[in-house]
């Protein structure tokens, strides 16, 4: 897929970048996905291990739960023409005691801006977990990922807060089964009709 020449050199220079390198245990390797005619952006929080190694987004199990809930197949998803996926970090920070590192604070205010710019036909952002709700949602990160979700209507249609859809969070989805009765069928539906429209 061609991209729109004001981003092809904007993502020359993402995927040259190594502002963080220091900072990364595993070096460093932006993994991402853009086009200018993409709909739908999916707004994560960073490449975990496996994508790191991979180089594709959501290439892993939280992927194949975030398919699932948007209802789409790899083709589709992976089609930058229709979903841009941009994490809040391109580099996998390393893991911790709990999990993966948060994504590396310099990566959004550097990059972010200039690339959402750049999109200028999103109609729908993901925004998963909560430093993309810190972002793209400020009025509703306050309370926290389980209570975005719930207000999920007074961000819609633009936007929709999602916990993240990674395996460590089967408890939470356990805990909380209203998500998948009713979040997931608007969030389908508002990604068929955006994908199957003009």
């Amino acid at each position: 897929m061609k991209t729109c020449p004001a981003l092809r050199p904007l993502l020359e220079a993402v995927r040259a970048c190594a502002v963080c390198a220091p900072h990364l245990p595993h070096g460093t390797r932006p993994v991402l996905q853009a086009d200018a005619r993409a709909r739908i952006l999916v707004a994560g929080q960073a490449p975990g291990r496996k994508v790191h190694a991979s180089g594709v987004p959501f290439d892993d199990a939280s992927g194949d739960r975030l398919r699932q809930w948007m209802g789409l197949d790899r083709d589709r998803f992976y089609d930058p023409a229709l979903v841009a996926i941009l994490p809040m970090g391109f580099c996998f920070p390393g893991s911790g005691p709990a999990g993966d590192r948060p994504p590396r604070p310099e990566c959004a205010p550097l990059w972010r801006e200039q690339l959402l710019q750049a999109l200028p036909r999103i109609r729908l952002t993901l925004v998963i977990g909560q430093y993309a709700l810190a972002w793209h949602l400020p009025q509703l990160a306050h309370g926290g990922v389980t209570a975005a979700v719930h207000a999920w209507r007074d961000a819609a249609p633009a936007v929709l807060p999602l916990p993240h859809p990674s395996p460590r969070n089967n408890r939470w989805l356990a805990a909380n089964p209203w998500f998948e009765q009713t979040v997931v069928p608007a969030l389908r539906d508002q990604v068929d009709r955006l994908l199957t429209g003009d």
